[in-house]
């Protein structure tokens, strides 16, 4: 009986021991469950949100909602685009365009004219057409020149003139950008507007195609027939067209950033801008050459307005058929012939 009056006060203690033991212990055994298994293993990953939301999104309390989205894939594969694929793209085309031209002008040489200038001029392209020309033109070269500083600017040039001088040239260059683009979409609009119905196919392309324009005949013989524009210029007046309306398009998604998509979609117009403007500058590169040192005489349309008559004839003699050969007024008239 003293025995068990000595064990019965040390029973509250030792449960009160056996309790505080089982409280310290529980939360680490709570950390591998019935299995075995880890909860923080299996909670939830950056991966699997990705995967099923497309998207890790936060909490904010500005109003701008898009500032919530921390991360999502697709912008990983725009960088990715961006800084891998685009620059490729770009050199492939435009160091390639000046390459072939290269290669072109020492084979071929210079497209002459073949026989001698006629001393009648006839009226290629009035003054509304020539303004159209070169402001969309100008605008074009400006827009090339600092969109190519967007996508090599970096490699190319800050290496040579360090970062502080290329981020005060990329800022004035993206104002210069904004500024000439409009300029360049009106351009588009009035040039689509003038020569829409003189760029349709016809039954001459065919066979322009068919023989290179005669821009591969070495003796220099080959002229094949052509309306007011051959196909070659076709293809150009198309490309320009085309390619103009994507990068308007795509650009005014970028000078009102997320008025009209979300990241998703801006991402998509950079992407369709950078690419189609670096494909349209190689574009343009060739009808430049062309245009100048390519082909006598060429130059002169879009200069003056006025081609001697014998260029016309050869390299546009459907269309000098149409128009009559008709010359300027300050042309003197052909003597009469003389009576029997």
């Amino acid at each position: 009986m003293q025995v068990l009056k000595r064990v019965r006060p040390i029973g509250p203690v030792l449960a009160a021991v056996v309790l505080a033991f089982g409280l310290i212990v529980a939360p680490a055994g709570a950390q591998e469950g019935p299995s075995g298994s880890n909860p923080t293993a299996q909670s939830v990953n950056e991966q699997q949100l990705l995967q099923e939301l497309n998207k890790i999104q936060g909490r904010i309390t500005i109003p701008d909602a898009k500032a919530a989205t921390l991360e999502q894939p697709r912008g990983q594969d725009f960088r990715s685009f961006h800084e891998g694929a685009l620059p490729w793209i770009g050199g492939v085309a435009v160091l390639g365009m000046l390459l072939v031209l290269a290669l072109f002008y020492f084979i071929r040489g210079r497209i002459r004219t073949r026989s001698q200038e006629a001393g009648v001029k006839v009226v290629r392209f009035n003054a509304l057409e020539r303004l159209t020309h070169w402001v969309t033109a100008t605008a074009f070269i400006v827009l090339a020149i600092t969109g190519l500083n967007f996508v090599f600017g970096k490699r190319l040039l800050m290496p040579l003139i360090g970062p502080d001088a290329f981020s005060a040239w990329s800022q004035w260059a993206k104002y210069a950008h904004d500024f000439f683009s409009w300029a360049f979409m009106l351009g588009i609009l009035v040039m689509a507007v003038l020569w829409v119905w003189d760029n349709l196919p016809d039954r001459y392309d065919g066979h322009w195609l068919r023989v290179g324009g005669g821009f591969f005949d070495t003796s220099n013989r080959t002229h094949p027939p052509a309306a007011r524009f051959n196909a070659g210029q076709k293809l150009i007046f198309w490309s320009v067209i085309i390619g103009g309306i994507a990068l308007s398009v795509s650009g005014l998604f970028m000078l009102f950033p997320f008025a009209y998509a979300d990241v998703n979609g801006m991402q998509l117009a950079q992407t369709i801008h950078a690419v189609v403007g670096v494909l349209m500058v190689a574009v343009i590169i060739a009808h430049i050459y062309i245009g100048t040192f390519g082909m006598e005489g060429a130059y002169q349309a879009m200069g003056s307005g006025t081609v001697d008559l014998n260029w016309a004839k050869e390299h546009h003699s459907v269309w000098v058929e149409k128009q009559g050969a008709k010359t300027e007024p300050s042309q003197p008239a052909a003597p009469p012939t003389p009576a029997e």
